[in-house]
């Protein structure tokens, strides 16, 4: 039986500024990645989507991105690593408190943004920013982008991890995901991201903007709640592989032999 979670970031409103529809994702999705206050979210945002997630049964997961309100966390930053690290336990403990203090608990970690692109192309400064997070909350499963710099630090820590994939991005051929700033980078159409979701996870290996095939972990797909057709995708996805007889269910986490 093939087994597959569906996560999706989220909290990420700030105040009266609202940052698409995680209502309805968490209708569909049963993994939850709710922003810590750094790149985006604010606290009642968190206990609000904690707390909607604990209604639909969603995993929760803390969600740390650079602080860095104006640029969404996508903008690459040089911040010292110290710094990134305490910045990192910041967050993984404001988000582990919230949880704790309304009867929910954390899971999982997934890095945001700018920074998880960082962290899948140097495994050290991945090996740091997890190892960070798992000295507040030491049993968190790692989610990582899978067949990267980001899987390699998590199998040399020996920490539980998840291998993750994009329903709604493109990659290039070292597995890493394609800059947003260039054509064709985010995939709008639902039918054609639930049709290379159920390809990808049969085959259980990452399909390339040129074709190619690279074996990877295939343990979670992301679905990004912040694109005009998140929703739609989201449905498109669980509906082809649920068609396909892939059971959609929260992720156990792997660790490495």
């Amino acid at each position: 039986m093939i087994r597959v979670d569906l996560n999706a970031d989220m909290g990420e409103s700030f105040g009266p500024w609202k940052m698409g529809d995680d209502d309805s994702l968490l209708k569909t999705v049963t993994s939850a990645n709710i922003a810590c206050g750094a790149h985006a979210g604010d606290p009642d945002v968190m206990v609000a989507t904690m707390r909607t997630a604990m209604r639909n049964g969603v995993g929760i997961g803390a969600h740390p991105g650079f602080a860095d309100i104006q640029g969404f966390g996508r903008r690459r930053m040089s911040v010292p690593r110290a710094s990134l690290q305490n910045s990192v336990r910041y967050q993984v403990a404001a988000s582990v408190g919230v949880a704790r203090s309304i009867g929910a608990e954390v899971r999982h970690l997934k890095l945001h943004g700018a920074m998880a692109n960082m962290a899948s192309e140097d495994e050290q400064l991945a090996s740091d920013l997890f190892e960070a997070a798992l000295s507040v909350a030491p049993d968190l499963i790692v989610m990582v982008l899978s067949a990267t710099a980001q899987e390699a630090a998590a199998r040399a820590l020996g920490c539980t991890y998840a291998g993750e994939i994009f329903a709604d991005r493109a990659y290039n051929d070292d597995a890493t995901l394609v800059d947003r700033s260039l054509p064709g980078a985010v995939i709008h159409d639902p039918e054609l991201a639930g049709a290379r979701m159920v390809e990808m996870v049969r085959e259980g290996a990452i399909i390339t903007g040129s074709g190619k095939r690279i074996d990877a972990a295939i343990d979670t797909i992301c679905l990004h709640g912040d694109t005009p057709t998140a929703v739609q995708i989201a449905q498109s996805v669980r509906s082809a592989l649920e068609a396909a007889d892939v059971t959609v269910t929260q992720f156990d986490g792997r660790t490495s032999s």
